[in-house]
């Protein structure tokens, strides 16, 4: 299983030692870099009051103060003030100064409403393919899990667990709304589906005997229920029914940014979500199903061996809080060491599925993360283990943000195949195995 030296073993080491790389990143002042703090005397950033008329609150619809960015001159004269080592926050010079051409298409639809669009006036809220259905299903039965476990967490563990571990009442009633909102997302997609022949709830098992790994486990598995929509979304040929989704799955982001927050750590480091193929999300999920219905329809997504990193941190010793500087490893440099399922090994549910894959001996580990995905070479190759090293990789060249951090998902591939969001999915035919990695 995926957690086997990890989460599945998270009571035994947060004894020895639950953070192996703790690091607190050291105050911030919250200025961009270049930038000094606003005062009346610096001309760096104005903010003048519009109005002197007596004010008592705010009722956020009458503006009363004037924000002039750092470098803009709105007198007539937009011009650019800065270089890329003159400017306060990396990537300034691209929105300060004055577009070279004026971009205005005025091609309107009807008045107020631009040309274009793939309007449909009246939606059928259903699925239009066999790829809508196989999607929605899988996406289905990440609902259900979800459900089961917020549920199983709270009538598994007594107040007093959950109090030692510093989530009190408040907190415990978070995630049984939590809960109550997987019920109104198995619905919609049950709806869609078509109730007759939806997927229903199904057994399941799962990796933890604590309050702290429970919430561990829930952020990890928010974690790609959430990526492993926002991958095919945009390839859905029901548009309607993609709506209805992305609507139920942004609430999913704010439940995984949560359990970070439970964990103590940074709630949000990432500055773009992932998108992830479906094998990928189905290959993470698969281990904690363990019987369903007979008739429950059969998930049609490649079952990739799993990847078990044997150095993978924990995140079991922060307090729960609104937001942290706490990083969980050393970041870019790090050695990780790992091992993956062999093929054709029976897996899944019922013992329904077996590991398989298209490509050759893997070659690379790929770090898939935010937009970008780098790969690295693999070192130590021995059966089915090997080791590679964390890239120094950030999103925008010269800008940022770190590449590898959050929860980041990994792969073996047999080539550094060229993909970008949208046609993400070609990584599958290079895919030998499947993970994620604890990077923050």
């Amino acid at each position: 299983m995926l957690f086997s030296s990890s989460l599945a073993a998270l009571a035994a080491v947060s004894a020895i030692h639950a953070s192996p790389v703790v690091k607190r990143q050291g105050p911030g002042t919250g200025l961009p870099t270049n930038a000094t703090r606003p005062d009346a005397s610096s001309g760096n950033v104005t903010y003048t009051p519009v109005s002197s008329t007596e004010q008592v609150g705010s009722s956020y619809l009458n503006a009363t103060v004037e924000s002039v960015p750092l470098g803009v001159n709105n007198t007539g004269n937009w011009t650019v003030p800065y270089t890329n080592g003159s400017e306060p926050y990396p990537g300034a010079h691209i929105f300060i100064g004055n577009p070279i051409t004026n971009g205005t298409n005025n091609s309107l639809a009807w008045p107020g409403q631009p040309a274009g669009g793939q309007l449909i006036y009246k939606p059928t809220y259903q699925v239009e393919s066999n790829f809508d259905f196989q999607s929605l299903n899988l996406a289905l039965n990440q609902e259900l899990i979800e459900l089961d476990l917020f549920h199983n967490g709270l009538a598994r563990f007594t107040v007093e667990e959950f109090e030692a571990a510093g989530l009190n009442a408040d907190d415990r009633f978070l995630i049984e709304h939590m809960a109550n909102q997987e019920v109104g997302h198995a619905i919609a997609l049950t709806n869609m589906l078509g109730g007759d022949r939806a997927a229903k709830q199904c057994v399941y098992q799962y990796p933890f005997n604590t309050v702290k790994e429970f919430v561990a486990f829930n952020q990890l598995l928010t974690r790609w229920g959430e990526a492993g929509v926002y991958g095919f979304l945009g390839q859905l040929d029901s548009r309607p029914a993609a709506q209805i989704l992305l609507q139920s799955i942004t609430t999913e982001a704010r439940q995984q940014m949560v359990f970070r927050q439970f964990q103590g750590l940074p709630a949000q480091p990432e500055w773009f979500e992932t998108g992830l193929p479906q094998s990928y999300a189905w290959t993470l999920l698969s281990p904690y199903i363990k019987s369903c219905p007979p008739n429950n329809p059969r998930i049609e997504w490649t079952r990739f061996p799993l990847i078990n990193i044997t150095n993978q941190p924990y995140a079991l010793d922060g307090i729960p809080g609104i937001n942290s500087n706490y990083t969980l490893t050393e970041g870019a440099g790090r050695e990780i060491t790992f091992e993956w399922e062999p093929l054709n090994k029976t897996v899944g549910y019922d013992d329904l599925y077996k590991t398989s894959s298209v490509a050759g001996d893997p070659k690379f580990m790929a770090f898939i993360s935010q937009y970008n995905v780098t790969y690295v070479p693999l070192q130590n190759v021995s059966n089915n283990s090997a080791s590679a090293i964390v890239p120094n990789a950030t999103v925008f060249p010269g800008i940022g943000p770190s590449q590898i951090t959050n929860s980041v998902f990994v792969a073996l591939t047999d080539r550094d195949i060229y993909v970008t969001p949208y046609n993400l999915t070609l990584i599958n035919n290079a895919t030998v195995a499947v993970g994620i990695y604890q990077a923050s």
